[in-house]
């Protein structure tokens, strides 16, 4: 029987290296190419955003309330967007969030050129653009599968982190540039426009018509996955490890305007470099699972990257060197990559066929959701105290504490050194 996502041979003409092998494929080509250029803009615009906050409010609290207006749509609406993407075509759904996203970075360009920008239009924007991306992500998850097939379905995962990560390497470093130069307005500007990368490649790939599946209840297929999540003592685990460290290790991100400017000294420019170095990182981890990853410890390499992360962290609020500052960043960065790919590839190995998708939406929830609320937490916190660094600080020391002891219990769950040394490396 052939694959519902089998794609035919005439679309399969253009030659590619192994290890871009997706590419192969018109359909993902033209969504790759557009989300190349997509996400640097995206990524200017979050900088500038930062950046923005912090020259209208000067305060932490702001940071944090930004970056939480942008994640909550994501926790309280990711399921029903799920449902709603196996329901009208994905293409559909992908134009309308797309839209919103233009739509929103040209209207905060607008209001930043002619000077009339406040604090309440970015959180407005900010929340729309969330709940764009909470419909956005499944939509395009589950896209994917349907340009590529089965057979490159991991390639083109791959491939969509790669562009990712060089995008926060390119994004934040020309948004810096810009912005000390310019201003915010031309960073959003830039954003809105690349969008239309993304939309018009959608507009020009050739679909099979779309058939709307069967309507069925969702709220007892949710039961079930949470059921099986606290049955099984691996995965629990896993999810509880990947939980404290988007909540102790991610929070810190909404506050890196502050730290640039009032702890190292930097402007602009060296907030964007900063973002950058700390993208590096994470490229450089990427590339390496990609290259070398059947020959890695899988479980080995995870664990001291989940231990050493927030060490790492807790070093970087100490520093006041700003070279000292981008190489623990940059550190920051690869151990934060290997944490979430290689979590995601033992969560991914360890549950059935039947319950994967409701397993990595709470995935998606915990890192997409859960870390942008501890950094509005963490945000309001640091603006009570005033001391930002001590702050930051002293949560990386609690989620180090509580990771050591989550790691004592994935040791001790029953069978799980057995499970482990069975699974291969990647």
């Amino acid at each position: 029987m052939s694959s519902p996502y089998a794609i035919p041979p005439s679309r399969r003409r253009l030659r590619m290296p192994h290890a871009l092998r997706a590419l192969r494929h018109r359909n993902y080509r033209l969504l790759f190419f557009g989300q190349l250029i997509a996400h640097i803009g995206f990524w200017m615009q979050a900088t500038a955003q930062g950046w923005l906050v912090l020259r209208l409010t000067d305060a932490p609290f702001w940071l944090g309330a930004t970056a939480a207006a942008q994640s909550l749509p994501v926790l309280i609406l990711s399921a029903p967007a799920g449902a709603l993407a196996d329901r009208i075509p994905k293409r559909t759904l992908l134009l309308m969030t797309q839209g919103t996203a233009m739509a929103m970075a040209l209207l905060l360009a607008l209001l930043i050129f002619s000077d009339v920008v406040q604090v309440w239009h970015v959180l407005i924007a900010a929340l729309m653009v969330g709940i764009a991306s909470a419909f956005e992500n499944p939509a395009r998850q589950a896209f994917t599968i349907e340009l590529v097939g089965r057979e490159d379905l991991m390639n083109a995962i791959a491939l969509d982190s790669t562009i990712m990560n060089g995008a926060r390497i390119i994004g934040p470093a020309a948004a810096g540039a810009l912005v000390a130069v310019t201003g915010e307005g031309p960073a959003f500007l830039f954003n809105g426009l690349s969008v239309l990368a993304v939309i018009g490649g959608l507009l020009m790939m050739r679909l099979r018509p779309f058939v709307a599946p069967l309507r069925q209840s969702h709220w007892q297929q949710m039961r079930e996955g949470f059921a099986y999540i606290r049955r099984d003592a691996r995965v629990r685990l896993l999810l509880l490890q990947i939980a404290a460290h988007c909540v102790f290790g991610l929070a810190y991100f909404p506050l890196m305007p502050y730290f640039a400017r009032n702890v190292l000294g930097a402007d602009a420019q060296g907030f964007g470099v900063l973002a950058a170095t700390n993208a590096a990182g994470a490229l450089a981890a990427a590339l390496m699972i990609t290259l070398v990853g059947d020959r890695l410890p899988r479980v080995g390499v995870r664990s001291v990257a989940l231990l050493s992360y927030m060490l790492l962290l807790g070093a970087f609020t100490l520093t006041r060197s700003f070279v000292l500052a981008m190489a623990l960043l940059a550190a920051i960065g690869w151990t934060g990559i290997m944490v979430l790919t290689l979590t995601n590839t033992l969560l991914q190995m360890a549950v059935p066929d039947d319950m994967r998708g409701r397993v990595m939406g709470v995935y998606m929830l915990v890192v997409m959701g859960v870390s942008q609320v501890s950094g509005l937490f963490l945000s309001s916190v640091a603006d009570v105290l005033g001391d930002v660094p001590l702050v930051v600080g002293c949560w990386a020391l609690v989620g180090w504490c509580i990771q050591v002891y989550l790691f004592t219990l994935w040791r001790r769950a029953p069978d799980n050194a057995a499970q482990v040394a069975s699974l291969p490396r990647v």
